[in-house]
């Protein structure tokens, strides 16, 4: 809708987790390195965590971007699934074919997924399963993924794991029951939140990829974001998305903090006070017009 507006090709806040987008702060930098080294190097797991928000499922579509060279992968996007319906789900992300009846058989499908491991190290492929929204996966589906990194040969694991999901990932694998599942975690990081700083170059940086020529948000408009946003990339980009669109009914061609304040209370559900007070004050005339006819309507009570 504002695009032509501020000279821009495409809108440049969607909260599509779209690779052309990935600003690589030195936060994101570093979980992306986290997420090469788990699909080619690493056996066993690999563990990133973030809080909602924090661009995790970017940073995995980046990585299936890169198509790392020698490496499957199969993505689990749903977690909510039983063992047989999750290793039904490595099978066809691996292109392995199994026969309807064999679709529910655990030993049937554990047996057709370690035949394709075999054969793709056999050919020097690696093979690797990032599992995302990981923190709600039930504990006999973590224990049978714990199950699958036990097919090794003499030198190497023969699948790495990758599990990504909110900070509950970390209170999940803690528990004394999945201790075995946490001893082959070889690598940790968290996604913090961005910085001020960061948080104003990710907002250019977009722009910029948009096709912007120009500053949009002042220095005050950028500030006042990452107060609003804390940070988080996905708020960043619902609350700048809503600011443009202000600035455009309004005719104006940049984003000044009064226009952010908005945008963001708008986001957050807050009551606007452009809009409250002429309803306060709607509210007051009437309860003065009912006091007025009460006390008319009680004085000819009286003098009657």
């Amino acid at each position: 809708m504002y695009q032509a507006f501020f000279g821009l090709a495409e809108p440049p806040f969607t909260i599509t987790p779209d690779p052309r987008y990935l600003f690589a702060s030195s936060r994101h930098a570093e979980a992306l390195a986290h997420l090469v080294y788990g699909v080619s190097e690493a056996g066993g797991f690999i563990q990133l965590t973030g809080e909602v928000g924090t661009g995790k499922t970017t940073l995995v579509r980046s990585l299936l971007a890169r198509e790392p060279s020698g490496v499957e992968i199969a993505l689990v996007l749903n977690p909510r699934v039983t063992v047989p319906e999750f290793l039904l789900t490595l099978c066809e992300e691996l292109g392995i074919s199994m026969p309807g009846s064999a679709s529910g058989s655990v030993k049937a499908l554990v047996d057709a997924l370690s035949a394709h491991l075999l054969a793709a190290h056999a050919a020097g492929r690696r093979v690797a399963v990032i599992i995302d929204e990981a923190h709600l996966l039930e504990r006999d589906v973590l224990e049978q993924v714990r199950l699958l990194t036990n097919l090794e040969t003499s030198t190497r694991k023969l699948l790495q794991v990758i599990l990504i999901g909110q900070p509950e990932l970390r209170e999940l694998l803690a528990r004394e029951d999945l201790r075995q599942v946490a001893q082959r975690i070889t690598g940790r990081h968290h996604l913090e939140p961005l910085s001020r700083e960061e948080t104003a170059a990710y907002v250019r940086h977009r722009l910029r990829v948009a096709g912007a020529t120009r500053e949009i948000f002042t220095p005050a408009a950028l500030r006042e974001l990452h107060r609003r946003s804390g940070g988080l990339p996905r708020l960043v980009n619902v609350i700048a998305d809503r600011a443009l669109l202000g600035a455009f009914a309004r005719d104006r061609h940049e984003v000044s903090s009064g226009l952010l304040r908005a945008a963001a209370a708008e986001v957050a559900g807050e009551a606007d006070g452009s809009r409250v007070w002429p309803w306060v004050a709607t509210a007051a005339t009437v309860l003065l017009v009912a006091v007025s006819v009460w006390w008319a309507w009680s004085q000819r009570t009286m003098g009657g």
